[in-house]
């Protein structure tokens, strides 16, 4: 391999307004051999950047090989709708910015990043898993998306999701079932599935994500991932595919906590409509790496937020539980019981939630703005789920089924929407009042009562998403273990979530920074399924892939989901 001279050399962490000068060496970096060879199985950013900018090897090659193991895997896990046709384009010019030394001020230079299939970005359809969204194509990049790429990531494609982020399952009538790469048998959590599924699989080394309840969390946890969920209004949700105006964030996944603490500096600098001019992205990275440790700390154990019942589906969750706290005790922390009635997760989604009174709502402003194109697109709620009643557009499940028709006449003038967002405010002051009273530093719980559901199951049960979705307060996720191995299969992830008061995003990821370097502390590990090296490939374009949409289980058949006149 020729290697080439280059005037950059590393520099560590300097904190400007805009973010960083380039990126610390956070975490150990990977070897990297000849670039036919490289390995991007466990790739960082700092493990790339230092194979890149040392001459070891060049953005398209990082790129190739990512598109390489895609190529290769995507067959297995189904988490792939597309890729961006200029991805390789993208990478060969920032190889020529890296030729002429002009790469300060990126943290993401030539970082692969997966987009979940609900964010606008030009070029590429918005389809967020619906047939009847095929065609959807959007002039312009969400401001998230445009952050991303002003930072130097490049956009690899499209991953999977629910259909249209109303469930966990990551079902979709677009692209099929996402496949959990730890277990092929269960989903990978949603509705950001194909996201934390590619991530888990070696596809990109960031993907991005949703959250209306659980859908960044969720799939994060049961991929062995770490993901972040902001405080709400922290970054711009303009030009993606909307469920709730209260409920909606919108964040990003990876295999470091020093990895999404990048990603969300960036993403927390993408400047919408809908984010105020007084509402300014701090420095996370310098943030969480000034963390001071865990010793002294007090953290809240939420037990409502766990299923006591002996079961093989719940054993292994609670059992990873009582490891991560044993950990943390050991390392000098506080935990503190919380038994207060009020932090029950189905009681709070059932009397609470508010996605079906927003829905109709917030999707009619999505498809009905002008800077979208496409042939025959629904651009409205009507047109999407009757324009067409011979048509099978979607997936057809219990829940999504009653949701929309429950959507189609439910409306934020409902009495009940009122009583319900008054109940939100009275639970975000007893949560404010229960930090206060215990002297918190942050709740923890696991994000899902038992591991993630088989492909087949109704629904992604007993996940604890609901308290931050409600309260708008921002969430860490890190590993917390693995199921024990069976029948030859590796472990299936468990994950915790790491719940604080708003605007404290940085405080959180250095807690879970710290809790990620506690020895014996569970990590990210590579799925069984994909855990080989793939040669990379030299495109001379970018391939095309073809998800399997004759994947989705027959307990989710495809039909239309509306039951009222037209």
């Amino acid at each position: 391999m020729r290697l080439r001279k280059t005037a950059v050399r590393f520099q560590p962490i300097v904190a400007f307004k805009t973010g960083l000068l380039l990126l610390a060496h956070t975490i150990t970096a990977t070897a990297f051999g000849l670039e036919k060879h490289l390995d991007v199985r466990s790739a960082s950013i700092s493990s790339l950047h230092d194979a890149l900018f040392s001459g070891q090897t060049t953005c398209r090659t990082i790129i190739s090989a990512h598109i390489s193991r895609i190529q290769a895997f995507n067959p297995i896990i189904n988490a792939i709708t597309a890729l961006d046709p200029a991805c390789l384009s993208a990478a060969d010019a920032l190889d020529a910015q890296l030729a002429a030394g002009n790469v300060t001020g990126r943290p993401l230079f030539c970082i692969p990043v997966l987009l979940k299939d609900s964010f606008d970005a030009a070029g590429m359809s918005t389809a967020a898993g619906c047939l009847a969204l095929a065609r959807n194509r959007p002039r312009v990049d969400s401001p998230t998306v445009a952050a991303l790429r002003s930072a130097g990531a490049v956009v690899l494609g499209r991953a999977s999701m629910h259909e249209l982020a109303l469930e966990g399952i990551s079902a979709s009538s677009l692209a099929g079932q996402v496949r959990n790469p730890y277990d092929l048998r269960r989903t990978p959590g949603g509705s950001s599935g194909g996201s934390g599924a590619a991530v888990a699989a070696g596809f990109a080394v960031l993907a991005t994500g949703t959250d209306t309840v659980n859908s960044l969390r969720s799939p994060a946890s049961a991929n062995g991932l770490c993901s972040f969920r902001p405080t709400t209004g922290l970054v711009s949700k303009e030009g993606i595919v909307p469920v709730s105006a209260t409920q909606d964030a919108i964040g990003a996944m990876g295999r470091s906590v020093e990895d999404i603490a990048v990603a969300l500096q960036v993403m927390a600098g993408a400047r919408g409509e809908d984010v105020p001019d007084e509402v300014v992205g701090t420095h996370y990275v310098k943030e969480m790496m000034e963390g001071d440790g865990l010793k002294g700390l007090r953290l809240g154990v939420v037990d409502g937020f766990f299923n006591h019942t002996a079961d093989p589906e719940t054993d292994p969750v609670n059992n990873a539980m009582v490891s991560m706290m044993s950990l943390l005790k050991n390392a000098g922390v506080t935990i503190v019981n919380i038994t207060d009635p009020v932090f029950d997760a189905v009681s709070i989604l059932t009397s609470l939630d508010v996605q079906r009174f927003e829905y109709k709502e917030q999707l009619g402003l999505y498809l009905g703005r002008t800077d979208l194109d496409g042939e025959d697109v629904p651009r409205s709620f009507d047109q999407l789920y009757h324009g067409n009643r011979e048509s099978q557009d979607f997936v057809v499940l219990p829940y999504q089924y009653d949701f929309i028709n429950k959507s189609s006449t439910a409306s934020t003038s409902d009495d009940e929407y009122k009583t319900r967002q008054a109940g939100i405010r009275r639970l975000t002051e007893h949560l404010a009042a229960t930090f206060a009273t215990h002297s918190l530093e942050a709740l923890i719980y696991p994000q899902q009562k038992n591991l993630v559901v088989e492909i087949g199951s109704p629904s992604q049960a007993g996940r604890n998403g609901i308290l931050a979705a409600l309260t708008g307060s921002p969430v860490v996720v890190v590993p917390a273990g693995y199921s024990p191995e069976e029948g030859g299969r590796g472990g299936v992830p468990i994950g915790m979530e790491i719940l604080g008061m708003s605007w404290t995003e940085g405080r959180l990821l250095g807690i879970a920074r710290s809790i990620s370097q506690l020895p014996g502390a569970p990590a990210w590990r590579m799925p069984g399924t994909v855990n080989s090296s793939v040669e990379v490939r030299a495109y001379e374009e970018v391939p095309v892939i073809v998800p399997d949409r004759g994947s989705v289980p027959p307990e989710y058949p495809l039909g239309n989901l509306w039951h009222g006149p037209v």
